[in-house]
């Protein structure tokens, strides 16, 4: 027996062993932007190099059902949210640029999860460090409408 095949003759994924899909997850790696973050005034008077590594967790009835770029979630739209946050705001700590970054990811898309980790790189530490990073993860509250609570 073949393999069910989509619209565009390719085959449909195959599912798990109970028929049932369990996740729709996205992960964008290395999301780069330069941007006016940190803690002491000059930090935030030049720009310097950031990197967002960001889990989207979709609802399964957004997963493609065909192999056609219409059937897809629009993951540079998740991408540039990231960097227009990172870009267009100045934070003191990365904890908050993170925050905001998932608050805005809730604002503007149907995720149910997301995961950030900002990372700064070479921060200005007495010994020499190439890169801090902060991850938060949070869940959307199905209680609190459409729109989460951000910093």
């Amino acid at each position: 027996m073949s393999p069910p095949t989509g619209s565009t003759g390719t085959p449909t994924p195959a599912l798990g062993p109970d028929g049932r899909l369990q996740a729709y997850r996205i992960r964008l790696v290395s999301i780069r932007f330069r941007g006016k973050h940190g803690v002491s005034a000059s930090e935030r008077e030049l720009f310097q190099d950031f990197v967002a590594d960001v889990d989207v967790d979709l609802p399964i009835s957004l997963l493609a059902k065909e192999d056609r770029y219409a059937e897809v979630f629009d993951y540079d739209r998740v991408a540039t949210l990231v960097v227009e946050e990172g870009t267009t705001t100045s934070c003191q700590l990365l904890e908050i640029l993170a925050q905001r970054m998932i608050a805005k990811i809730f604002a503007e898309t149907p995720a149910l999860a997301a995961k950030v980790c900002a990372q700064k790189n070479r921060p200005p530490t007495t010994p020499s460090v190439e890169a801090v990073s902060v991850t938060v993860e949070a869940i959307r509250d199905p209680l609190a409408g459409s729109r989460p609570k951000g910093p």
